[in-house]
């Protein structure tokens, strides 16, 4: 599971829209040998302060401490589903273009074909994007995070 610690800014229907806290990437192998580094870059591209909508099923509130939980194969998923198949699309539409031309039109219709996949990719995607049942490989999942150590809120040392 990839996680990361979060808190709540505003909680309402069910949904709970949360700034993420940490600043560790994916895995949390970045430095390690053969990690991907990807922490910067994720920086890079968009800004650490960017609040997330996720489904509120523990009833957090505004300013509750939670964790994010996604499956380590959702990016990966992800990726395919959102790059791959618009490329696998692409090469396939193009292909049958240039198996239905005529003589001479190969380019023509191979950049027909071409367009074509990847209308039916973005198609396939927003398909994807609609139905509950796929959309729940990519589902965050919130949890509570877990009590800091030292001692229990209310007490005097």
């Amino acid at each position: 599971m990839i996680e990361a610690r979060a808190v709540v800014t505003r909680a309402e229907s069910g949904e709970a829209w949360v700034r993420i806290e940490d600043r560790a990437g994916g895995c949390g192998r970045c430095d390690e040998p053969g990690g991907c580094r990807s922490t910067g870059l994720a920086y890079a591209l968009k800004a650490p302060d960017k609040v997330f909508k996720v489904p509120n099923r523990i009833g957090a509130e505004a300013g509750d401490a939670v964790r994010l939980r996604i499956d380590d194969a959702a990016p990966l998923r992800g990726a395919l589903l959102g790059y791959g198949l618009g490329v696998v699309l692409l090469i396939a539409g193009a292909a049958l273009g240039t198996g239905l031309a005529a003589e001479g039109q190969g380019d023509l219709f191979a950049l027909i074909g071409g367009v074509g996949g990847l209308v039916a990719a973005v198609g396939l995607n927003r398909f994807v994007l609609r139905s509950a049942r796929l959309r729940q490989a990519f589902d965050v999942e919130m949890v509570q995070e877990p009590a800091s150590c030292g001692h229990p809120t209310g007490t005097a040392s």
